[in-house]
């Protein structure tokens, strides 16, 4: 995998934007770019513009006791959810999932997708251009690309295996839930940093088992999801798809993925294929 950026700490000018104090520390996760101070997160700013100012509009919406729990996006003195490419959201505490908490973190994430049900199609979506944007794309057959020698073998057979989906309705989704629902004793689940895309919910549920086909040890009944819609599997499909594409992205072409990592995509593709998984050379 590549390299976590180094973290950026906030300057002091955005602390005080914020009404924040206290010591920045690093937090581990995500991309490795967010940082606690006191009882707040800032991480810089993601996305097109307008972006970030949109994401904290719609969590500051977000109902109460719905399923699941966000951080409160914090915002400065002039009302700005943006201050000198810095957000700010309150700190949550919980352990991540999904290890042994997979069906936690599908409910948590059914829960928030019919909060954002309602939700228009914001504009910045067409105009996003990084690795995950463009991987989002070539999975539901938007663009195409090419993607790294090791894994042109899965990547070929999974668009072989793509097939049209009738009949489902695209919304407002977070497509990377995997990793980003804590889980605290007693309390509704925390789903932090917000990743948009307009797709079905149970795409953005299938790049959620999809990553444990990829990258956690399988459990029993991983593969079963989508409450028995006949479009599962295409939904599969996609999110490896979603991923290959992504990883290729953020590497670049001179990248050697090595045996284990290539043997993770041929068994995920095989699961995908067959409906059951049996494993190529796990870590």
């Amino acid at each position: 995998m590549p390299e976590q950026p180094s973290v950026i700490l906030p300057p002091r000018s955005v602390l005080d934007a914020f009404g924040v104090s206290g010591v920045p520390e690093p937090l581990t996760g995500g991309q490795g770019r967010s940082v606690r101070v006191g009882g707040a997160v800032l991480k810089p700013a993601e996305g097109t513009e307008g972006e970030s100012e949109w994401a904290a509009s719609v969590l500051e919406r977000l109902p109460r006791g719905a399923g699941f729990r966000v951080p409160r996006p914090l915002r400065s003195a002039e009302g700005d959810a943006v201050v000198d490419g810095w957000t700010a959201a309150e700190f949550l505490d919980g352990r991540p999932g999904p290890s042994r908490r997979w069906p936690g973190v599908v409910a948590a994430g059914r829960a928030f997708h019919t909060a954002l049900r309602e939700l228009p199609r914001p504009g910045f979506l067409d105009r996003r251009t990084h690795p995950w944007a463009v991987a989002d794309r070539v999975a539901w057959g938007e663009e195409e690309v090419d993607v790294v020698a090791e894994l042109a073998e899965p990547f070929a057979r999974l668009l072989s295996l793509r097939r049209p989906v009738d009949g489902a309705v695209a919304q407002i989704v977070h497509g990377d839930l995997t990793g980003n629902v804590l889980f605290a004793p007693g309390r509704d689940p925390v789903v932090i940093d917000f990743s948009p895309y307009w797709r079905p919910p149970l795409y953005a549920e299938a790049v959620v088992i999809g990553d444990g086909l990829l990258w956690y040890e399988p459990v029993p009944g991983l593969l079963i999801g989508g409450g028995g819609d006949p479009r599962w599997r295409q939904m599969l499909i996609r999110a490896l798809i979603f991923r290959i594409v992504a990883l290729s992205g953020l590497v670049g072409p001179s990248w050697r993925a090595g045996e284990k990592e290539a043997a993770r995509f041929l068994a995920a593709t095989d699961a995908a294929e067959r409906g059951t998984y049996e494993g190529r050379a796990r870590p």
